[in-house]
């Protein structure tokens, strides 16, 4: 196992120009990740200089057989943590050999909103909260918690300390300094209220960026788990019953925000926002009826609120901005499994662009 580590350790600047790039994209599912990699002739370090590549569609729910091919347009380069030196990972987003942008493609709309001069001249911000459970492989049951039993109730666990309290911090610290590593903005991380479910915060990231770190951030997770023999879930409700949920809070502020007299424009974005409140819930993630339920620090999937320092309200401001007179405020309604790309454009587009 010794010469395994040394081999996967070596570096190749030692002998080679040549580096790896691991190309990653979202899948059929829309949260399943894949990735592979390729060799380059030498260090990349702008998106638009590495090649485009293909992959087989038909594998992953988004081609037919008779017509697999999908193509991979490479839009951010990430430092590899894993491999180091010069090698990169690649966030890259699908499309037809024609150039459409494949259904699953939610990054080309996103991207469309965020160029719009309106936007543009709004400089959005977003700090993405990203829940997380990890599991047990074998019974998919929560680190720490018995097999088929339940731990002590909720309470001790919230950023909690000590074997009895905290399960899988080994993983959650790697994660922390592997993204950091890698170039994401990666801006905290926590215990969550349930034992064996943490959280990681990105951001402040600009427009289209929140989207293509949280993507990579999920990626590198995804492997780190993968080394740890942890199953990595973002089911926004993985245990029913009185146990916490797993969300994606995305706090969002735009200039005129941010400026003098921002609570002000911070009101009628929020006003905007409860009258798409349907199509916003629609578009925040699978199985978030099990989630927000009006318990457990959430608000009522049907009915939309607001209010300072409440954290039983779909938006919550917080006391600074209140006492400040401009900053930022929280939709707490996306849920862990969200798309970024969606909720971020979507944020967007309904409090600069939207005309009610």
């Amino acid at each position: 196992m010794s010469l395994l580590n040394d081999l996967i350790n070596l570096n190749l600047g030692d002998a080679t120009e040549k580096i790896i790039a691991e190309y990653i994209w979202i899948g059929g599912s829309g949260m399943d990740l894949r990735s592979k990699a390729r060799t380059l002739p030498g260090p990349v370090a702008d998106p638009s200089k590495l090649p485009k590549w293909n992959y087989d569609g038909s594998s992953t729910n988004q081609a037919p057989g008779d017509d697999s091919e999908v193509i991979l347009y490479p839009q951010a380069i990430f430092k590899d943590p894993f491999r180091k030196g010069n090698n990169i990972l690649v966030m890259c987003d699908a499309y037809t050999p024609a150039g459409e942008p494949i259904p699953t493609n939610k990054r080309f709309n996103a991207a469309k909103i965020f160029s719009h001069p309106d936007v543009v001249a709004e400089e959005p911000w977003y700090g993405i909260e990203q829940e997380y459970t990890l599991l047990q492989k074998d019974t998919k049951w929560p680190l720490g918690w018995p097999v088929g039993g339940f731990p002590g109730p909720q309470g001790p666990y919230y950023c909690g300390v000590g074997a009895d309290k905290s399960f899988g911090r080994d993983i959650v610290d790697s994660h922390y300094k592997a993204c950091l590593y890698a170039g994401v903005n990666i801006s905290g991380i926590n215990g969550e209220v349930m034992p064996g479910q943490w959280e990681f915060q990105v951001g402040p990231s600009v427009g289209i960026s929140a989207g293509d770190q949280i993507w990579i951030a999920r990626y590198i997770l995804e492997r780190i788990t993968e080394i740890a023999g942890v199953v990595l879930s973002f089911d926004p409700k993985p245990i029913p019953g009185d146990w916490n949920g797993a969300g994606a809070h995305t706090n969002y502020s735009t200039k005129s925000m941010r400026n003098d007299g921002g609570i002000d424009v911070i009101k009628k974005a929020i006003e905007k926002l409860g009258l798409r409140h349907k199509e916003h819930i629609a578009a925040y993630g699978e199985g978030n009826e099990r989630r927000l339920t009006g318990r457990h620090e959430t608000a009522d999937i049907n009915s939309f609120s607001w209010g300072v320092a409440n954290r039983g309200a779909s938006i919550r401001v917080g006391r600074d901005t209140e006492k400040d007179g401009k900053g930022y405020f929280e939709d707490r309604r996306p849920a862990s499994n969200m798309d970024p790309y969606v909720v971020t454009s979507m944020i967007a587009e309904t409090t600069i662009l939207w005309k009610p």
